[in-house]
């Protein structure tokens, strides 16, 4: 089974559901609260039992359902160690493995860059970049103890050493596109392929970006797994 790839209008945030043929454990990473009813009735109606709630960093932009579907499922929220999610279960740390199902192991990578605390994860040919490397874009890198220098070294180092016909799904798509290919980002990808370091520090440095309107609402919520305080 290929990755369920949902989406969010409101936040142009993809969530998506994995799970391999035959199995009934799944994997959910980045969900958005506002859909947890819909991301629920798609796993109930494959069958599907959660297992781990992924995200891939603390987002600015939407608050997440993590805490919620944790709740109602049983699943275990696994999340990136270094985000400040000191509610989750599971704190994720480069090179570990995530298993699920019956012999299924997902590859956590530290990709530092748009959040101190990023992570992609590689699945069965495909890796999930979150908002580290976007079709022909990346994120942002000016918040969240953002850098562009490390986005640099973790598309470089961790994403684009990848084989090239891994199939590349973000976290985020503005224009439509739903999946890439790291061969395709790295030849084709505006802000990074074959582009020097001091480049594309400057083409970061200059983006001028306005604040997220939700960051002070959602970064808090989001690192209590969007559940209440308290709850």
């Amino acid at each position: 089974m290929n990755p369920i790839q949902l989406f969010d209008t409101e936040s142009s945030t993809f969530t998506y559901i994995l799970a391999a043929p035959g199995e009934k454990e799944a994997v959910i990473i980045d969900p958005v609260e506002r859909h947890w009813e819909r991301d629920l009735q798609h796993l109930q109606r494959l069958g599907l039992k959660l297992r781990y709630v992924l995200e891939t960093h603390a987002h600015a932009d939407h608050v997440t359902s993590a805490g919620r579907l944790c709740e109602l499922t049983g699943a275990v929220a696994a999340v990136p160690s270094g985000c400040g999610i000191a509610p989750a279960q599971k704190q994720l740390n480069d090179g570990e493995l995530i298993s699920f199902g019956t012999g299924e192991e997902i590859r956590v990578l530290h990709t530092p860059g748009h959040t101190a605390g990023s992570m992609s994860y590689v699945w069965r040919g495909n890796v999930f970049t979150g908002d580290t490397l976007l079709i022909d874009g990346c994120g942002r890198t000016d918040f969240q103890s953002g850098s562009a220098d490390a986005l640099f070294d973790s598309v470089n180092d961790k994403l684009f050493t990848l084989p090239d016909d891994t199939l590349m799904w973000p976290g985020h798509d503005y224009k439509g596109q739903a999946v890439s290919t790291i061969g395709w980002e790295k030849r084709h990808n505006t802000r990074l392929a074959n582009r020097s370091r001091a480049d594309f520090v400057q083409i970061m440095g200059e983006l001028n970006l306005p604040k997220p309107k939700l960051i002070d609402v959602a970064v808090p919520a989001n690192q209590n797994l969007g559940l209440p305080h308290g709850g």
